[in-house]
């Protein structure tokens, strides 16, 4: 008798181990992809073919609306697909990188998910010097929640309107704090949260894999591990520009239809960098992108 195949959403991934939450049924099969299939990401939507009781084989991942994935030389590493906002968590201590922070704007630009930004550990001193460094990332439209993920009262207060009925994915870099908020949002999650290192001016990663959690208040919150490098090299020339919204305005300006807006004679983007309306870090930014990706190609 032929197996019937099932459809599910990938509620968890651990190396080629996924954990499908199968449609229509309060049941969840361990699975993995049939042959050599890669790139499947916690919110996939995929179609298995059931073995035995409590596992099964991935043969096909179903369209997505979006897929948001980081890619160096080495490897792509996924986190998470059909996503409808980011929620990146940030913290005085560690100070975090404006460069990380502003990668993960333009892979999220690019895709074109919109992004939330935590300001987390309000308590600290340094907060109001961090909140400062966000006014180029506030001024390009990215709400800034600045809150305290030990108190629950106040994070459920200025983050439940914003990750009710959505599909929300939860980044930040190493020592946020974003385990903690994890666990402030869903109680049940046990995430471990792990001091960081004073010494080290950095943090421990505490999630191991990737997985979806369903919120109290309705909505979904995928959790990653905590990042500490963000290459681009998956976007082209065209997709890194779509990560720079606020050059929109300025491209319309440049007097060359195919402008890389880094040395062009009348480059819109660059006079707006001269004038004060384009950030120049955001402007270095975009150059120091596509110099990474353009060095890649030649290895």
């Amino acid at each position: 008798m032929a197996k019937v195949a099932l459809q599910g959403r990938v509620v968890a991934a651990h190396g080629r181990h996924y954990r499908v939450a199968i449609d229509h049924t309060d049941q969840f099969r361990h699975c993995y992809p049939r042959g050599k299939k890669a790139g499947i990401a916690v919110g996939d939507r995929v179609r298995i073919l059931p073995e035995g009781e409590q596992e099964g084989a991935i043969t096909e991942v179903l369209p997505r609306s979006n897929l948001f994935y980081r890619s160096d030389a080495q490897r792509s590493k996924l986190f998470a697909a059909n996503i409808d906002q980011l929620l990146l968590v940030l913290a005085a201590e560690p100070e975090y990188s404006d460069d990380l922070l502003g990668r993960a704007l333009v892979a999220a630009g690019s895709a074109g998910i919109p992004a939330h930004i935590v300001l987390n550990k309000a308590d600290l001193p340094a907060t109001a010097a961090a909140r400062a460094r966000l006014a180029v990332t506030e001024a390009l439209g990215v709400p800034v929640h600045t809150l305290s993920a030990l108190d629950a009262a106040q994070v459920h207060e200025r983050l439940g309107p914003v990750l009710q009925g959505r599909c929300t994915l939860l980044l930040g870099q190493s020592g946020m704090g974003k385990s903690t908020l994890l666990n402030a949002l869903v109680p049940d999650a046990q995430a471990a949260t792990q001091a960081h290192s004073i010494a080290l001016g950095t943090g421990k990663h505490t999630t191991t894999h990737t997985r979806l959690y369903t919120l109290p208040g309705g909505g979904d919150l995928i959790d990653s591990p905590g990042f500490q490098a963000f290459g681009l090299q998956h976007l082209g020339p065209q997709d890194i520009e779509h990560g720079f919204p606020e050059f929109a305005p300025a491209i319309a300006q440049c007097r060359f239809y195919n402008c890389t807006h880094q040395h062009e004679p009348g480059c819109g983007v660059l006079a707006a960098v001269a004038r004060g309306e384009i950030s120049a870090q955001r402007h270095a930014l975009y150059l120091r992108i596509l110099a990474e990706n353009e060095a890649a190609k030649r290895y």
